[in-house]
């Protein structure tokens, strides 16, 4: 879609939202994300594009078709939930629905305790239950939620997550969900397209596009730490027999040929000093460490391998290893782990 100004918005875009009730649009900020969100609302308008909802056309520029927001039935959270001040949580959740749908949500969203209070009293994950609640008792045919979970801090987001899904998936309603938040994508989640610069990059079941991204661009937007040239030397067996730098790794074999990059994932690298347990792996590497740093419950590993790579380990299991820099380490990785990636 090409937007007023110099932005352009590449994205073409099928969501299987009957099977898959809870859509992500991920990537990082600047991505057109939040973008996408206000053209399917209908708070943008683009200069060429279609837009179908199921069966409906909400927006097709070549035939001078137009849906407002309020005949689109889309519900639309905003990333600080614009809730009206001067109005009690129980006039909010009204403001847009029946006396009895509203009734409804307020006891869904346990909301009835406090529904005479002002947004100002009630803490951020209550203010998010007011907002979901209100879009929900319009009635949507579709929830939009953009950055839901960016207006509370660290702790309430933990708390908040599983709830917000739960919720998300109780309604009933197929929703997207914006976010550039690699944990908050897995964590709600069921279908995910991966937005970069204006442009859909990869789409799938969430978990597949983490573990398989597409392209290098892909992989670096899901965060994936390890993206190292590699060279297929042989096939065996369902395997391949790679080089990576001078060492030799193995993967299996998804019929792959030409310049490739082995994509692993940090979490996926297993670290080890017991050189019996290790020897049963097909990819067992003799390394160096060469910096860890302490990310919160986990820690950071920076190996090098004949390659460099990066583990990702439990705080508790760096300090059971007493890992120290200079250190000679086994770094263990699964076949079923590293994932090939056409270069180029």
């Amino acid at each position: 879609m090409a937007l007023p100004g110099a932005f352009q918005l590449d994205a073409a875009l099928a969501l299987p939202l009957d099977r898959a009730p809870v859509t992500v649009l991920f990537g990082p900020s600047g991505a057109g994300k939040t973008t996408l969100l206000r053209l399917l609302a209908g708070l943008e308008r683009p200069d060429a594009g279609l837009i179908l909802f199921r069966d409906r056309v909400w927006c097709d520029t070549a035939r001078g078709v137009w849906l407002d927001p309020q005949q689109r039935r889309a519900g639309f959270v905003f990333q600080h939930y614009a809730l009206f001040p001067h109005l009690t949580v129980e006039r909010n959740v009204a403001f847009a629905s029946s006396g009895q749908a509203a009734a409804r949500m307020m006891e869904r969203f346990d909301l009835t305790a406090f529904g005479q209070r002002l947004p100002r009293a009630i803490s951020g994950g209550e203010q998010q239950r007011v907002a979901l609640a209100r879009a929900l008792a319009a009635e949507p045919d579709l929830l939009l939620l953009d950055e839901p979970l960016s207006a509370l801090d660290a702790a309430a987001r933990v708390r908040t997550r599983r709830e917000l899904r739960g919720l998300l998936v109780r309604a009933g309603v197929p929703s997207i969900v914006v976010t550039h938040d690699r944990i908050e994508a897995v964590a709600l989640a069921d279908w995910m397209a991966v937005m970069v610069e204006g442009r859909i990059l990869q789409t799938g079941p969430v978990r597949e596009v983490f573990a398989r991204p597409a392209t290098a661009r892909v992989a670096e937007a899901v965060g994936v730490e390890n993206v190292l040239p590699a060279e297929i030397v042989s096939r065996a067996a369902g395997l391949l027999h790679l080089r990576v730098g001078g060492t030799a790794l193995e993967c299996l074999d998804g019929g792959e040929s030409g310049s490739v990059l082995a994509s692993i994932r940090a979490e996926d690298v297993a670290l080890s000093r017991d050189a019996a347990h290790a020897s049963t792996q097909r990819n067992r590497l003799q390394g160096m460490v060469r910096a860890i740093s302490i990310e919160g419950p986990l820690a950071r590993v920076e190996m090098d391998c004949g390659f460099p790579l990066v583990a990702l380990v439990t705080a508790q299991s760096a300090t059971d290893l007493n890992l120290l820099p200079g250190e000679s380490l086994a770094a263990i990785v699964k076949t079923t782990s590293v994932h090939l990636i056409a270069a180029g």
